[in-house]
């Protein structure tokens, strides 16, 4: 990457970030659809494997097309390095477990996304790493459940499904007092909104299938390392060696050479195409997925069947302070909304003929789901209600269409419970 692409804007970075040109002078990032990569000598072979050289070798480890995506996504975040894998839950999975062994523990957001919630309660649970959830617009609460044997916080920048906003660089100041790396799954937010850099983030994730993609046509997600922390601490005595030979990048070097590499959790070449072409209209896309969202949430406050709406950007939500602190005017593409139960829930879901019933978010068309139901579908009233799930509630990812259709979609399904 050259000098002058590191000093180009934010919007410029979304398109030429990273990209060098390719074969014939192609504009796009090429599919290099390639399981291996020959060397012309074993020498050089070593040289690689033993790190005193950069090349490629093997897609599981890293890809030309891949490693492309990763250098924009770096630079959008404000970070040094990126690894790019196989789906956001393979970004979540790698990040943790590049961090934790047995016996260590986990402070993590109790608004979660479900799939999140799960590794963290029941997966990890099983290999000897027991996780905390706490409230995390409570600051006092992530201060208290901090202990010795606590190696990492995780948040995320707007809860999914909870819409919750906690205080990141306040939760990084607690989590940098007791010595230990902040992670924050950036999904919702993207770095359009705010990167994790200006955050006080050490780790960004971003589940990459959603807004980052922006046409549901590719599944991946992201880890970005900021360079920021330092991991030379009795903590982390595992990253010793990686840290006396890598430094600033010990992060990146253990998660790639032993975690993503072992686990095999790799990015496809032509998925790392599609993500890198959704990269370059993220801005325009978020900006009307925002625009959309704020519009369709406050029709819904509006509406006599809507009992209530969670969407930070409504001025009465009690997260709205925080996150226009944080995001400034833009609060997201995705917001929930209460009906009378389930019943009317599944009524009006049944009764949208533009929006999709379908398990995503980010993508350019409206998107409809009753979370109780289905992505939390497998936990009890408990933890249902960290989460912030009722079975009366419907989640919406705001499509970029023009928002007099989709108003227009709800109103006729919410009429005619």
């Amino acid at each position: 990457m050259t000098d002058r692409t590191v000093k180009y804007s934010f919007d410029t970075l979304l398109i030429h970030g990273g990209l060098e040109p390719g074969p014939a002078g192609a504009t796009t990032v090429p599919i290099v659809q390639s399981s291996s990569f020959a060397q012309a000598t074993a020498e050089e072979l070593e040289d690689i494997f033993r790190g005193r050289k950069v090349g490629q070798v093997y897609t599981r480890v890293g890809n030309p097309t891949t490693e492309s995506l990763e250098k924009r996504l770096a630079l959008l975040e404000g970070g040094q390095a990126a690894i790019a894998t196989a789906s956001g839950m393979a970004a979540i999975t790698t990040a943790v477990m590049t961090i934790v062994r047995s016996g260590d523990e986990i402070l993590a957001s109790s608004s979660l996304f479900g799939g999140t919630f799960s590794l963290f309660r029941d997966t990890l649970s099983g290999y000897g790493i027991s996780t905390t959830f706490v409230d995390p617009t409570d600051l006092a609460a992530v201060r208290n459940g901090i202990n010795d044997r606590t190696r990492l916080v995780f948040v995320e920048t707007i809860g999914n499904p909870k819409m919750d906003v906690p205080d990141i660089p306040a939760i990084a100041l607690i989590a940098r007092a007791a010595g230990i790396p902040l992670l924050v799954d950036a999904t919702v937010t993207t770095p359009c909104l705010a990167r994790g850099s200006d955050l006080g983030a050490d780790i960004v994730i971003h589940s990459t299938s959603k807004f980052i993609n922006g046409t549901g046509s590719a599944i991946g997600g992201v880890i970005i390392d900021l360079g920021r922390f330092d991991w030379q601490s009795d903590k982390f005595p595992h990253f010793e060696p990686f840290h006396k030979k890598y430094r600033a990048f010990a992060f990146t070097a253990r998660a790639r050479k032993l975690i993503h590499k072992d686990f095999g959790a790799c990015a496809a070449p032509m998925n790392s195409f599609l993500l890198a072409e959704g990269v370059e209209t993220l801005s325009l896309r978020m900006e009307r997925h925002c625009a959309n969202a704020q519009k369709l949430a406050q029709f819904l406050k509006a509406h006599d069947r809507v009992r209530w709406v969670n969407y930070p950007g409504l001025e009465d939500s009690p997260h709205h302070q925080v996150a226009k602190k944080l995001y400034g005017d833009k609060f997201g593409g995705v917001l929930t909304f209460g009906l009378a139960d389930k019943a009317a829930a599944f009524r009006f879901i049944n009764g949208v003929r533009l929006a999709k019933n379908l398990a995503n978010i980010g993508d350019a068309k409206t998107l409809v789901i009753h979370p109780a139901s289905t992505i939390c579908c497998d936990y009890g009233p408990e933890e249902k209600g960290l989460m912030g799930v009722g079975e009366e509630m419907v989640r919406v990812s705001v499509g970029i269409e023009a928002i007099n259709d989709i108003i227009e979609d709800f109103d006729s399904a919410l009429n005619n419970l």
